[in-house]
């Protein structure tokens, strides 16, 4: 960890965070702000408190003995890299996490990487989705960190911020973190010619401090986005567009799925909210998994 002054120390943590019960895989996460003790003996920090946290984003555990993991913390902004090929980024997932950085109050942005890439067919597709996303309210960039496309205004946005990048395996977050920063020459991985999946190059989220100001918070790839402590009750409120019709609907406790004078059924039908959106606010009620049908291209 690096103070707010002076030099980078390596900590560990005080025994009672181990026993402490709590249901999380991690107690302390990159981005915290802690208090720690400095053993001049031993020459390593012993952080013994955590600082409350502005916000965090967490998922569903993979190890089934606890219950979620959080990603990070302290996030002025989350930035979700995503590609229509080599890997595709289905529509499902970019709506688990976005619902996610609506339930823990973190602004997000969609990263569409890869531009360099794109046919007539994926340019089209990538234009119909940027236009859905940012009639919604969320801020979408298209870059290419291996040509270069955009990376100017792009790096601009980071600075002095805390910045979390996230996505699956192999859409180009180290390329993209090289680009910004090549002095930090992380290696970077491949994608699988049989699945055209990412594979694994970054297996922990860590934190690199911008020359320009600010952090980059690089997290694994995140294979699935298993939506945890969030109150099915309360799903409909994370997508901005539904959440601007619901005072409409008949019923105060609408769940927007079989009850006559629903608003935001009447929004779908109309066009006005897309009816792909909504499929994937019907699966994330259900809890389903994230491979669900993009639109046609």
């Amino acid at each position: 960890m690096k103070p707010e002054t002076g030099p980078r120390v390596e900590c560990k943590l005080k025994g009672r965070f181990r026993i402490q019960g709590l249901k999380a895989t991690n107690p302390v996460a990159v981005g915290d702000r802690v208090l720690y003790e400095f053993l001049e003996t031993e020459g390593i920090g012993v952080i013994y408190d955590i600082l409350p946290r502005n916000n965090y984003i967490i998922r569903r555990a993979t190890n089934l003995s606890k219950v979620f993991h959080i990603i990070a913390a302290n996030i002025d902004r989350a930035y979700l890299i995503v590609t229509l090929a080599s890997p595709r980024t289905s529509t499902g997932f970019i709506d688990r996490f976005l619902v996610t950085t609506e339930a823990y109050h973190i602004p997000a942005t969609i990263v569409f990487n890869k531009i360099d890439i794109y046919d007539d067919q994926m340019q089209k597709y990538h234009d119909q989705m940027a236009e859905l996303y940012t009639s919604i309210g969320y801020e979408c960039i298209a870059i290419s960190a291996l040509r270069g496309d955009n990376l100017g205004k792009f790096i601009d946005g980071l600075k002095n911020r805390t910045n979390l990048f996230a996505g699956h395996s192999g859409v180009g977050k180290t390329a993209l973190i090289n680009a910004i920063d090549p002095e930090l020459d992380l290696k970077t991985g491949k994608i699988s010619s049989v699945h055209q999946k990412g594979m694994h190059t970054t297996t922990f989220a860590e934190m690199y401090e911008l020359p320009l100001g600010g952090y980059i918070i690089d997290t694994p790839g995140i294979k699935e986005m298993g939506l945890i402590d969030l109150d099915k009750a309360t799903i409909a409120e994370r997508f901005p567009e539904m959440r601007a019709l619901m005072h409409q609907c008949h019923f105060h406790n609408c769940t927007h799925i079989h009850e006559p004078g629903c608003a935001v059924k009447d929004a779908v039908e109309a066009g006005t909210i897309n009816a792909q959106r909504y499929s994937n606010y019907i699966g994330i009620l259900n809890d389903e998994g994230l491979e669900i049908e993009d639109w046609n291209l």
